[in-house]
């Protein structure tokens, strides 16, 4: 059980001295074990880490780390992107990168100067306009709505914090909905946006959502739903889980009124409650309110119902990552790791009206063993999709292709400030890749 398992971890040098953070083992109830650790400081000769079962080591424990490791704010940035994206094992070719970018053979920046600013920003108001030179980050704002610049700032400063990255400018709309519905054919064509959301009627790049980008950083620091936590977390073994479809969310869109009232004609069916009303205020009469539940409970429930929000739900790559079957409407919105999901293989489908929710429940109720290998195989696609690394790939391969497409060299444009990497007085580090300045004199 999970609290057998106990991981120590400490610089391999006894002259350095670090504070890491290791919470206990999260137990995925499958055989497997996931082991976190977040640093305080850095080391230059490497780190042991010992796994124990009792005070046995397990395996071919102690595993050494060797050379420096360093703490998420330590700013010391790989210069050679090959060895970085080897050292990561990131992807040869992430499919969704490979579509997003056909319509954009190159990039004109002048263009974008001109068109951006009038057509986009006063409509929408989400936009934020980016250059990335010598590794250094510069931004303004195009509109009143971009708040959201924080979750991509901290990730792009994290990225450049790893390694160098391309010099690039380009455009993210931080808003929930895609923008550019121009198509390839059209005159003027399509201009390439980056968002966070798609949808097969857009032309915009997409990048991993704020919310799992955030909820990785933020890995045992600021949030307690993530992507590696919820896995620790899955609830009741599959025999004894309640065999019911579960949905709770606010009323941002029609179709999760309409899944309340299936669930007051079929309880025995589906548990579906609105959490809050934003959009539908007059209906919380009818329908009710339930009150909020913790997302780890979902998981008591069999099968897990996902319902667009105002774009495409952000709970998706959660609930996946439970072990309940997922029964996902269709939907015209995706997030960037979608293309590598399968209907019947990876979830079950659902039409956009719903009108075949309940048979669908029925079906995975009488077919449990091949209800049960879905959210199975689900699980383990997400699992491997939405590791850490593969985020960061993410990010970093969408920022080269865009590079390489670049007609003109980016600029730090008026009105653009740097945004400054943290400072590093609480966790000195100090960069073996940086010189001291000893060695240019």
């Amino acid at each position: 059980g999970r609290t057998q398992f106990k991981v120590v971890i400490k610089a391999l040098s006894p002259k350095e001295v670090t504070r890491i953070y290791t919470p206990r083992p999260l137990d995925r109830n499958d055989g497997t074990f996931l082991m976190r650790y977040r640093m305080y400081g850095s080391v230059r000769k490497g780190l042991k880490i010992e796994i124990l079962y009792g005070d046995q080591h397990v395996a071919q424990s102690p595993y050494i780390l060797k050379g420096p490791v360093y703490h998420e704010y330590c700013d010391c940035p790989e210069e050679d992107p090959e060895i970085w994206q080897n050292v990561m094992s990131c992807p040869s070719q992430e499919p969704q990168i490979t579509k997003d970018f056909i319509s954009f053979p190159t990039i004109d920046l002048q263009r974008m100067l001109k068109e951006i600013p009038t057509k986009f920003s006063q409509t929408r108001g989400a936009i934020v306009h980016y250059t990335i030179l010598n590794n250094h980050i510069y931004r303004r704002s195009l509109g009143k709505y971009t708040d959201f610049k924080m979750f991509s700032d901290e990730m792009f400063l994290s990225l450049a914090r790893k390694v160098r990255l391309p010099d690039v400018e380009f455009y993210l709309n931080v808003g929930d909905w895609p923008v550019e519905y121009r198509k390839a054919n059209d005159t003027p064509g399509p201009i390439p946006i980056i968002s966070w959301c798609g949808s097969v009627d857009s032309r915009d790049i997409v990048l991993p959502t704020y919310d799992v980008t955030h909820s990785t950083l933020e890995t045992l620091r600021g949030v307690t739903n993530d992507l590696l936590s919820i896995q620790g977390n899955t609830g009741p073994f599959w025999e004894n889980k309640t065999e019911r479809a579960l949905f709770r969310g606010r009323d941002s869109r029609e179709e999760r009124l309409h899944l309340v009232k299936l669930s007051k004609e079929n309880p025995e069916l589906l548990d579906a409650g609105i959490t809050g009303y934003f959009f539908f205020r007059e209906k919380e009469k009818e329908l009710g309110k339930v009150q909020l539940m913790g997302f780890f409970d979902f998981f008591k429930y069999k099968y897990q119902v996902n319902v667009d929000g105002t774009v495409a739900a952000y709970r998706f790559p959660y609930l996946l990552l439970g072990d309940s079957l997922v029964l996902k409407q269709d939907s015209q919105y995706y997030e960037h790791f979608y293309i590598g999901l399968k209907p019947w293989k990876h979830y079950v489908p659902v039409k956009r009206n719903l009108e075949d929710l309940l048979e669908k429940i029925k079906w995975a109720k009488e077919n449990d063993e091949e209800a049960r290998k879905i959210a199975k195989e689900g699980q383990l696609m997400a699992r491997e999709l939405l590791q850490p690394h593969r985020l960061y790939c993410y990010y970093y391969k969408v920022l080269q292709k865009y590079a390489k497409r670049q007609a003109s060299k980016p600029e730090i444009r008026d009105g653009m400030e740097l945004v400054p990497q943290p400072d590093d007085r609480d966790s000195v580090c100090s960069c073996h890749r940086k010189k001291p300045l000893r060695e240019d004199l």
